[in-house]
């Protein structure tokens, strides 16, 4: 399928993991896609997925949580390959500490990063739709934790449960125009940061090795396996899609049945 051919996507995280899955499957779809992350190999990320799809892709360096900078992003994805018309708010941190370790400078870091980035990504893309007359696509990514909070992360939960809420207040806002707001919630997906979360929950939690704090958990998921970043964009893809077009301002958990609500 080609359902993107002339379209640019800016993917933010779309460097690794989740993101480059994303990013991925719509330069296979024949996207233009502009990728920002704050990792300064952002650049070299992008060349080597255009070397592996074949499509037009930029890196670009980014901090999601200054405006000024994100601004500034976005005008030089567009001046490159044209007007945006999928926005993917997918940067994304997460911490791990009992509740009398957390630090100030924790909380902060997860809500600027995962929520106020996602704000300030899509205000900006909101500008640039409406500048061009797109009825564009937003899709925010938050996680199973803004389904249900989890041990050691209110901090990151918090964050989460707030990308949910921003993606329905700006698509009850938005609908009118014709753009679309969803949220996706990735459960456990063979990435590096589920990596981070294997071992600093097993430590947290006992004496687990590397590996088997996952593997317990993927024990409990009903198709017993944990998801792949390609099958991640395969949703994202489906939602920037015309196929999705009366859909706004849900939340799609994308975790092999992990989570059913």
């Amino acid at each position: 399928m080609r359902r993107f051919a002339g379209q640019t996507v800016f993917v933010t995280g779309g460097n690794k993991g989740i993101g480059r899955g994303i990013a991925k499957r719509f330069a296979e779809e024949g996207a233009k896609v502009a990728i920002a992350a704050i990792e300064k190999d952002t650049p070299a990320a992008a060349e080597a997925l255009a070397n592996e799809t074949g499509a037009d892709v930029i890196g670009i360096v980014l901090d999601v949580t200054d405006a000024a900078a994100v601004r500034d992003a976005y005008g030089a994805a567009e001046a490159k390959l044209g007007a945006i018309s999928v926005s993917v708010q997918n940067a994304g941190v997460i911490t791990i500490a009992k509740v009398e370790d957390l630090t100030e400078r924790e909380w902060d870091l997860n809500l600027d990063v995962n929520t106020k980035g996602v704000f300030l990504c899509c205000q900006e893309a909101i500008r640039r739709f409406r500048a061009s007359g797109s009825k564009g696509r937003l899709i925010n990514t938050a996680s199973g934790q803004a389904r249900q909070g989890f041990i050691y992360t209110p901090h990151y939960a918090a964050s989460k449960f707030g990308v949910v809420g921003v993606t329905q207040s700006l698509a009850k806002e938005l609908a009118r125009e014709g753009i679309t707001v969803n949220a996706i919630c990735p459960g456990i997906i063979h990435t590096e940061m589920w990596d981070y979360n294997d071992r600093v929950w097993g430590q947290m939690l006992g004496e687990y090795g590397p590996g088997e704090l996952m593997a317990e958990w993927v024990e409990g998921i009903p198709m017993g396996r944990a998801g792949t970043p390609a099958e991640v964009g395969a949703l994202v893809a489906f939602l920037a899609s015309e196929d999705a077009a009366y859909i706004t301002g849900q939340t799609i958990n994308v975790d092999g049945g992990l989570i059913m609500s």
